[in-house]
């Protein structure tokens, strides 16, 4: 009896050792080796191998981990077919493990640089996933050739069973395609400001495969469903640039003279333009005696430029302000309240009435 527990605790002594020297190496070369990246990477602008450093940190202990059950199933004294079933194991397991690790930096990439790539798609969640998607599936082939499972009858099965799940999804689908049109048509871009003809608007925060979400000034979301957003009109106040024109109406008194006014108009104009976030120098500020002659007042519309569409709301409010006090500085009057009459509905007799008087 005892010599049979030491040889079966001998037998399992040189796989444990195993496990453990490769466990150590791994942590090891994991310390030395991302301490080195991460001084690497205090030196580098880039931010690529922050990203990779992120990635790798967990999983790599975990294939250490696999290669250890590895090499200790290899010089243990198990059976042949056990060992090649844990070795099938452990290969699974580390392809699933590699396909999630390949899927984040995928994903992680793209949201990071693929707005500097010249005629990429948007970054958006619906590209993020699709990336995503796209290594997972190829993991998927992969695992699936592993097991010896082969892939034609499953294509065939989905290709018999795609028209009944495209029926029940059809609304699914729809936004998805829809999201896919929107992103790749790149008239609605992630950050822009739009307008939905119902009414709608706010600052595009996010494209996903089934809504897109828009940030109103408030700070509120605004879910739209990209079915929805494809057939809508759609007005995008960032293209074909973010600058716009800002239109202040201003009425004066009839007594006032237009070019005085005119001058003193774009004279604030050109000064708050120093000083007003958001209010652009050039394209020059001019005035246009529009609409032009009202009741007892002049009617003129200062034309300026803003940076973009969210800067118009303080733009508006300090030039106001601005051109009130020159105003009232230079004397020129507001136009005067026009005083209303009200005439009272002469009251009907009733025929009976009418009738009584004549008799």
């Amino acid at each position: 009896m005892r010599s049979f527990l030491v040889s079966n605790w001998s037998s399992w002594l040189l796989p444990s050792l195993v496990l453990l020297i490769t466990l150590g190496a791994g942590w090891l070369a994991r310390r030395v080796a991302f301490a080195a990246l991460r001084q690497r990477a205090a030196r580098t602008r880039t931010r690529v191998d922050d990203i990779f450093i992120y990635a790798l940190h967990g999983p790599l202990m975990l294939w250490f981990l696999i290669l250890g059950l590895h090499l200790a199933a290899q010089f243990s004294q198990l059976p042949q077919r056990i060992a090649n079933s844990i070795d099938k194991i452990l290969l699974v397991l580390w392809i699933i493990s590699l396909t999630v690790v390949v899927a984040r930096l995928a994903g992680s990439l793209i949201r990071r640089f693929g707005q500097q790539l010249q005629s990429a798609l948007p970054v958006t969640s619906l590209t993020e996933n699709l990336a995503r998607l796209g290594v997972v599936l190829v993991g998927l082939l992969v695992l699936l050739n592993v097991l010896g499972v082969s892939v034609t009858p499953i294509l065939t099965a989905l290709g018999v069973g795609g028209l009944a799940v495209a029926l029940a999804l059809q609304d699914t689908l729809s936004n998805l395609f829809a999201g896919f049109y929107v992103s790749l048509a790149g008239q609605v871009r992630i950050g822009d400001y739009v307008r939905l003809e119902s009414g709608e608007e706010g600052y595009v925060d996010d494209i996903s495969w089934r809504c897109t979400v828009l940030r109103s000034l408030p700070n509120n979301l605004i879910i739209v469903p990209n079915a929805k957003l494809a057939q809508a009109i759609v007005t995008n106040y960032h293209l074909p640039e973010k600058r716009m024109a800002l239109l202040l109406p201003i009425s004066v008194s009839d007594q006032s003279d237009p070019e005085q006014l005119e001058r003193i108009l774009i004279e604030e104009a050109k000064e708050g333009a120093r000083v007003i976030p958001g209010l652009l120098a050039e394209p020059a500020p001019v005035v246009r005696f529009i609409p032009g002659f009202g009741d007892s007042s002049l009617d003129f519309t200062l034309i300026c430029q803003v940076r973009e569409f969210g800067d118009q709301y303080l733009v508006q409010h300090e030039l106001r302000k601005r051109v009130l006090k020159r105003f009232q500085r230079e004397g020129i009057q507001m136009p005067e309240a026009i005083p209303t009459t009200r005439l009272r509905r002469p009251v009907r007799s009733h025929p009976t009435e009418v009738r009584a008087k004549a008799a």
